[in-house]
C-alpha cells in the first residue's frame, strides 16, 4: 500500500485496537447508519462514511431511512457510465474520471466511494452492465487500475466491486454460480487481482451471489483463500448492502464491515448477534480485533486520524470539462455507409429530431448509480446549442415509455432485498390507450420525416431497462421502436439513427437500411453536447466497443451454452468462452464486433515488429492518419495460438494504445503485450474484425 510503511501502520492500529471495548469494536464493523459505521469519540476515531456510486457521488439520505435529505448542496458532477469510459479505450481518461470522483467524494465529506464496478459483462441482458467496463478482463483491468489510483489520490478509498462473478440481477441474493476454477481465474478474477496488486484499492466490496454454495460476502474460498492468502490483501472488505446471511460465517470470513438497507442496525449479523457469540465464547474476540485493525489501517492511510487530509472539491469547472472529455471519446460511430456523417452545421437550416431519448434525463435512474446531477445536457439541447439560432430544430417524441407507478413514500432500495434481490424485466403488453398513443406519435413522426432533408432519430434504452435489480428478457428495443425506425427509414432513407444504452440491442430489422448509426451510452452531464459535436463534426468519433454487439442474445455463450436468470444456479457452462472469445472460436458473427468503431478519417498500419526488453514483450508499429481530418485511433493487439488447444480461445486482447494523429501525420508506437509466448501469433489492427497485420520478431541488428 502507498504512502506509509504497512508494518508501522499496522503496529499503530494494533495499539489503538487494544484500547477499545468490545462494544466499540462491534460498532466499527457494521453499519450504524445506512452509509456510516459508528465512531469512537473518546479515542478520536471517526465514523467511516461511504457513498455510491461509480458515476458521481450520490445524494444524501437520512441516517436511518431512504428518504432524501432534500438539501440543495448535494448536486454533483454527473460522469459518463463505466461502459462509456471503457469505450474511450483511454487509460488517462480513466485516471481523470477517478480523480474527479475522488475529489468530489472528499469534497462531500465521504471516506469510501463504492466503485468502480468491475464485473465482466457475461450476458448483454444484465441490468447493471452500464456500471461495468467490458466483457474482456484485460480491457477491464487496464481501465479500472488508473480509475482506482485517481480516486485514491484524494484521500478517499475506492471500493472495487462486486467480488466476484456477480453477473446477473435476477435472484442476485441467492443464485449460486456454478463455474470451473479455470474460467473464474482467467475471466472473472484478473481485474480484481490487478485492482489489489497494481491499483492498491483500499477496499473491496463482496458480491450478493453465491459461488460454490457460499455467499460471496462470507466466502472462505474467495475472501480467505484467494483474497487474503494468495493475493496478500490487507485492505478492508465491505459487504454489499444486505449481502450477509450468517453471523458465524461472516465473522470467521475475512469480511470486515457489514452493511445493509434496513434500519435495525443493532440486529445486523455482525452487531449484537456477534457480540453475544463472543461473550458466550463461541467466537474469539481476536477475530473482531483483526477486522478493526484493518479498518484503522484504512483510516490512517486516508489521514482520517492525523488531520492532514485533502479537502477535495465538487462541481468545479475542471470536473465538468473532464466529464465532457470522456463523453467525447466514448461516442462510437457504428456505421457510416455513405459518408452521411458528419452533418454540416453551416448547411443545416432545418432539422427534425425524433425520439424520447433525445429529450430524456438519465441521471436519476439506474438504482444505486443514480446521480443528483448539477445539470444534464440532453441530445436535443446539445444539438440546439451547437446549431444556434440560424437553424430551426423541430422535435417530435415518436415513442414513449410505459407509465411508471411512483410511491413517493418509499425508496426502491428499502425493498431491494425482496424477491431474491432482482428479477427479469416484466415485458408488459401495452394496453389499448397506450398502444393507440404510440401509434399516433409514430404516425406523426413518420409523416413529418418526409418533409425534412435531415432527420436524426435518438432512441435505445433507458434506466427502466438498464437498472439495478432488473435483467432484460431479451435484446429487443422497447416501446415499439423497431417499427418506428423501419417506417422512418422508409419515409426518409437519410435518417441518422442514434442509440443510447448500457448494453447492445437487436438491430436486425433495420440495420441494413440505416446508412449512419451512432452509439452514445449514458454520457453524463455533458453527454448531449458530446453527441451533437460528433454528429456535426466538431469532434471526430474515436470510441470503440468494449463488448460484442450480438445480433440476438442467443448468440451470446451465456445463453447458447450456459444459463442466465435461473433462480437457483447460474451454470457458467461456457467456461472461458465469454463474449468475443466464443464468437471468434466458434465462428458466430456479431452485429458489430468487439473493438469496433469508425472514424471520419482513415488510418494506415505498417511495419509491425516484436521486440523484447527487460523480460517484457512489445509490438512496435507505425500508424498514419491517411484521411483529411485529425483523429484518434486505438491500436489493438490480439494473441492467437498457432495451434489452438481444446479450451483455448482463438484470440485474446493483450495490448492496446490510443493515439492522436493530425491529418497526414505518422507515428511509431510501442505497445506492451501481456502473456506472450512463442506459440502465439501477434495480430495488430483497428478492431477484432479489422486486423491489419501480423507482427514478426525483429531481426537482431535491423
Amino acid at each position: 500500500m502507498p504512502n506509509r510503511d504497512s508494518f508501522e501502520i499496522r503496529k499503530e492500529a494494533e495499539d489503538l485496537t487494544r484500547q477499545l471495548t468490545l462494544d466499540e469494536k462491534i460498532g466499527m464493523i457494521h453499519g450504524a447508519e445506512l452509509f456510516r459505521t459508528a465512531s469512537v469519540e473518546r479515542l478520536g476515531i471517526p465514523a467511516l462514511t461511504m457513498s455510491d456510486g461509480p458515476m458521481g457521488v450520490r445524494q444524501d439520505f437520512e441516517p436511518a431511512s431512504w428518504k432524501c435529505v432534500g438539501n440543495h448542496d448535494d448536486y454533483v458532477t454527473y460522469l459518463p457510465c463505466n461502459s462509456a469510459l471503457a469505450a474511450t479505450w483511454n487509460r488517462e481518461l480513466a485516471r481523470l474520471t477517478g480523480e474527479v470522483l475522488g475529489a468530489e467524494a472528499r469534497g462531500r465529506g465521504k471516506d469510501v466511494i463504492l466503485g468502480p464496478g468491475m464485473n465482466i459483462k457475461r450476458s448483454p441482458l444484465c441490468g447493471r452492465n452500464f456500471e461495468y467496463f467490458s466483457e474482456d478482463p484485460f480491457l477491464t483491468k487496464e481501465m479500472a487500475v488508473p480509475y482506482i489510483q485517481g480516486v485514491q489520490k484524494w484521500d478517499v478509498a475506492a471500493c472495487a466491486k462486486h467480488f466476484a462473478a456477480n453477473n446477473q440481477e435476477t435472484q442476485r441474493l441467492w443464485v449460486d454460480v456454478k463455474i470451473d476454477e479455470k474460467a473464474l481465474r482467467e475471466i472473472y478474477l484478473p481485474a480484481f487481482y490487478d485492482a489489489v496488486k497494481k491499483g492498491n484499492s483500499y477496499t473491496i466490496m463482496g458480491a450478493y451471489n453465491k459461488i460454490y454454495k457460499e455467499h460471496c460476502c462470507q466466502s472462505d474460498f474467495l475472501l480467505n483463500r484467494i483474497l487474503r492468502k494468495e493475493w496478500g490483501y490487507e485492505g478492508v472488505v465491505i459487504s454489499d448492502w444486505g449481502g450477509v446471511h450468517d453471523t458465524e460465517a461472516a465473522a470467521n470470513s475475512e469480511l470486515d464491515i457489514e452493511m445493509s438497507v434496513t434500519d435495525n442496525f443493532d440486529e445486523y449479523y455482525m452487531a449484537d448477534p456477534l457480540k453475544k457469540m463472543v461473550e458466550d465464547g463461541n467466537i474469539p474476540e481476536k477475530v473482531i480485533d483483526e477486522k478493526v485493525i484493518r479498518i484503522l489501517m484504512l483510516m490512517k492511510r486516508l489521514h482520517m486520524l492525523d488531520g492532514e487530509r485533502k479537502r477535495g472539491a465538487y462541481n468545479t469547472p475542471e470536473h465538468r470539462q473532464a466529464a465532457l472529455d470522456v463523453a467525447r471519446e466514448s461516442v462510437v460511430l457504428l456505421k457510416n455507409a455513405k459518408g452521411r456523417l458528419p452533418l454540416s452545421p453551416q448547411q443545416t437550416k432545418e432539422i427534425l429530431v425524433i425520439g424520447e431519448n433525445a429529450d430524456l434525463f438519465h441521471a436519476l435512474g439506474g438504482g444505486s448509480a443514480e446521480i443528483k446531477a448539477l445539470y444534464e445536457i440532453t441530445p436535443l439541447m446539445g444539438i440546439k446549442m451547437l446549431l444556434g439560432g440560424n437553424a430551426k430544430v423541430t422535435y417530435l417524441k415518436g415513442y414513449c415509455q410505459d407509465p411508471k407507478e411512483e410511491n413517493q413514500d418509499r425508496n426502491w432500495q428499502a425493498d431491494s432485498l425482496e424477491n431474491g434481490g432482482g428479477e427479469i424485466e416484466c415485458v408488459n403488453q401495452a394496453d389499448g390507450p397506450l398502444t393507440l398513443h404510440r401509434r399516433l406519435l409514430r404516425e406523426e413522426a413518420v409523416m413529418k420525416a418526409k418533409e425534412f432533408e435531415q432527420v436524426i432519430f435518438i432512441g435505445g434504452l433507458n434506466h427502466e431497462q438498464d437498472c439495478e435489480g432488473n435483467d432484460r428478457a431479451d435484446m429487443k428495443l422497447p416501446y415499439e421502436q423497431d417499427q418506428l425506425i423501419e417506417e422512418l427509414l422508409e419515409a426518409n432513407p437519410n435518417t441518422v439513427v442514434v442509440m443510447t444504452g448500457g448494453s447492445p440491442v437487436e438491430m436486425g430489422r433495420w440495420i441494413d437500411r440505416a446508412d449512419s448509426v451512432v452509439w452514445s451510452w449514458y454520457g453524463g452531464m455533458e453527454g448531449g453536447r458530446a453527441l451533437a459535436e460528433a454528429l456535426f463534426g466538431r469532434t471526430n468519433p474515436s470510441g470503440k466497443l468494449p463488448e460484442s454487439f450480438y445480433k440476438t442474445h442467443m448468440d451470446c455463450s451465456a445463453h447458447a451454452w450456459g444459463n442466465f436468470g435461473e433462480k437457483e444456479t447460474a451454470d457458467y457452462a461456457e467456461g472461458v468462452f465469454v463474449g468475443y472469445r466464443y464468437l471468434e472460436t466458434y465462428h458466430v458473427e456479431p452485429e458489430f464486433c468487439f473493438g469496433h468503431g469508425l472514424s471520419y478519417t482513415s488510418f494506415g498500419y505498417e511495419s509491425a515488429e516484436l521486440t523484447e526488453e527487460d523480460g517484457k514483450m512489445y509490438v512496435e508499429c507505425q500508424i498514419a492518419n491517411t484521411g483529411g481530418m485529425d483523429g484518434k485511433e486505438t491500436v489493438q493487439v490480439y494473441l492467437a495460438p498457432k495451434k489452438r488447444m481444446e479450451g483455448e480461445p482463438a484470440r485474446q486482447l493483450k495490448g492496446f494504445e490510443k493515439v492522436f494523429l493530425k491529418s497526414d501525420e505518422k507515428r511509431k508506437l510501442r505497445i506492451e503485450i501481456e502473456d506472450y509466448s512463442e506459440n502465439q501469433d501477434v495480430w495488430v489492427g483497428s478492431s477484432l474484425k479489422d486486423l491489419r497485420m501480423r507482427a514478426e520478431m525483429k531481426v537482431s541488428g535491423k
